[in-house]
């Protein structure tokens, strides 16, 4: 099983099957608008506008689950995030990254890229997953660890 077997629901409402990603490095994040990582949303946009053109993504994921800090609705995420932020990379509906509500992806996800001592939990808002070109999950960043540090290992992944 790879991401591309995964669809999900574009913040507009339209639905987008990853298989659309194929042959395509994916940094999968989930996101939230009041939080202290929040202006990590720079960071991933200068991330995507410096290796787009080489064949790579960045996937936001909106996530209410952490401390309520992303209390908004899909288009009010939408309008901060560009008006904010200048985001232009691929934003997704609000979703669940823990718990039964989970989305599939991120079951995935933290399944084959557990955490810290194996957890496969999701710790905060702006956990990272690097994606390879064939959509295997290669590796896990910590909240904590700015856009700018993956640049070695997107740069790998790339080739």
């Amino acid at each position: 099983m790879s991401v591309h077997d995964f669809s999900a629901r574009r913040i507009d409402g339209t639905e987008q099957s990853l298989a659309v990603y194929r042959g395509r490095v994916l940094l999968i994040v989930n996101v939230a608008s009041r939080c202290g990582f929040t202006p990590q949303y720079a960071g991933l946009q200068a991330l995507y506008a410096t290796y787009r053109d080489r064949g790579f993504e960045v996937l936001g994921f909106p996530c209410d689950q952490f401390g309520h800090q992303e209390p908004d609705d899909d288009a009010q995420i939408a309008s901060f995030c560009t008006a904010t932020y200048g985001v232009t990379f691929p934003m997704f509906a609000k979703i669940d990254v823990n718990g039964t509500r989970a989305h599939p992806l991120y079951d995935h996800l933290k399944r084959t890229q557990p955490g810290l001592l194996g957890s496969r939990a999701i710790k905060w808002n702006f956990t990272k997953f690097l994606i390879d070109r064939a959509g295997t999950p290669v590796a896990r960043y910590a909240p904590a660890d700015p856009p700018s540090a993956l640049t070695k290992d997107i740069e790998a992944a790339l080739g």
